[in-house]
C-alpha cells in the first residue's frame, strides 16, 4: 500500500549541540560511530548500506526518524560490542520524514551523540533511467504526480537536509563497485580484533583425490612438492606438525615455491581490496590434504595474520587421509 511521504512543511536546520540535555548519560560512547544514511530514492542508499554491513556496522534500514532517539536509548557498548558502529537507513517514504529527521538528530545531538549524515544522490536523468531499469515506482509517485515531478520533488523537499550533511555522493557515474571502493576507503577502520582490512580471507587445504572447493576463486597445486607421505616417521603426521612443515618448506623446491606463493598472494590482495571484494577463498591442494597443503595453508595464514588480514583456516580433507 502506498503511504503518504512527506509533506514538505518542515524545519529549515538541525539544533546543534549546545541544546538543553535530555539525557545525561548517553546509552553509548560519542566514539562509537553513527552513521545516518539518506538522500534521493535509486540513488544508492541500499548499497552504500549493504556495503557498510559486510564491514561489520550494524545496519537498521528503513526505521521512522521519530523511532531513532528510542532506538538508541536503549543500545549500548556491551550489545555493540563486536561492531565497528551503527548505520542507520532513512528515506522519504515515512510520512513527516523531513520535519521527524530534524527532531531525531536534535535529540541525539542532547544525548552527547555525533552522528554522520551521509547524503545519496544522483542526476536527474541517471535516475530517470534507473527507474526505467528497475520499473520501481517512485515514493512520491503515490501523491499522482510522474517520476520526472516526483524526483524534481523529492529533491526539494530534502533539500534542508542535504545542506546540513556531513558528505555528499553523487553517484551519477558510479558503478556499484566504485561506490563500494568509496565507502570502504572512508570507513573500513581498525577495530579491537585487528580487522583492519575490508577484504576477507578463507585459506582451505583439500586433497585432488576427494575433489576441489568448489568454493575457492583461486586454487594452487601442490604435488610437485616431495610428499612426505612416503617418510615412515612422518606418514602419520598431518602438515601442521613442526616436522612435516620442515619437511615441506624448509628446504628445496619447497622454501623457493612458498616464496613465490607469498609474494604473490601478499600483491595480489591489496588489488581485490581496490576493486571493492570483501572475501576471497584461497584454495591449497596436495595428493590426500593431510600433509603438503596443510603445512603450506597454516604457513600462508601465519603470513596474512601478520599483516592484519581477516583471515580464517580450514583442513577440509586432512583427516580423511
Amino acid at each position: 500500500m502506498c503511504k503518504e511521504a512527506d509533506s514538505g512543511q518542515y524545519e529549515t536546520g538541525i539544533p546543534q549541540k549546545e541544546t538543553s540535555a535530555l539525557v545525561k548519560q548517553p546509552p553509548l560512547s560519542a566514539a562509537f560511530p553513527i552513521i545516518v544514511v539518506t538522500g534521493l530514492s535509486g540513488a544508492g542508499k541500499s548499497t552504500v548500506l549493504q556495503v557498510f554491513e559486510d564491514m561489520n556496522y550494524f545496519k537498521v534500514d528503513g526505521l521512522p526518524a521519530e523511532l531513532l532517539p528510542g532506538m538508541v536509548s536503549v543500545l549500548n557498548h556491551q550489545a555493540l560490542s563486536r561492531y565497528k558502529g551503527l548505520v542507520l537507513g532513512m528515506n522519504l517514504r515515512q510520512p513527516g520524514f523531513v520535519r521527524d529527521f530534524h527532531k531525531a538528530m536534535a535529540s541525539l545531538f542532547d544525548m552527547g551523540l555525533s552522528p554522520f549524515i551521509l547524503y545519496i544522490e544522483a542526476k536527474p536523468d541517471v535516475l530517470v533511467r534507473r527507474y526505467a531499469m528497475t520499473r520501481r515506482p517512485h515514493p512520491l509517485e503515490c501523491e499522482g504526480i510522474n517520476l520526472e515531478t516526483s524526483l524534481m520533488e523529492e529533491r526539494k523537499r530534502l533539500d534542508p537536509i542535504r545542506r546540513v550533511s556531513d558528505l555528499t555522493i553523487d553517484t551519477s557515474k558510479f558503478s556499484i563497485h566504485d561506490l563500494r571502493r568509496i565507502i570502504q576507503r572512508r570507513w573500513n577502520r581498525p577495530d579491537k580484533d585487528a580487522r583492519l582490512r575490508s577484504l576477507r580471507v578463507n585459506i582451505v587445504s583439500f586433497g585432488f583425490k576427494y575433489g576441489l572447493p568448489v568454493d575457492a576463486e583461486m586454487v594452487f597445486d601442490l604435488r610437485m612438492l616431495p610428499n612426505p607421505y612416503f617418510d615412515p616417521e612422518l606418514r602419520s603426521l598431518s602438515g601442521k606438525e613442526p616436522q612435516v612443515a620442515e619437511y615441506v618448506l624448509g628446504s628445496e623446491p619447497g622454501r623457493s615455491f612458498y616464496a613465490r606463493l607469498q609474494d604473490f598472494i601478499e600483491n595480489t590482495l591489496p588489488l581485490f581490496e581496490q576493486e571493492g571484494r570483501y572475501r576471497l577463498t584461497i584454495g591449497i591442494g596436495c595428493t590426500g590434504g593431510r600433509h603438503r597443503s596443510v603445512a603450506v595453508a597454516e604457513a600462508l595464514y601465519a603470513a596474512l595474520k601478520k599483516l592484519d588480514y581477516a583471515v580464517s583456516i580450514e583442513h577440509r580433507h586432512m583427516d580423511l587421509g
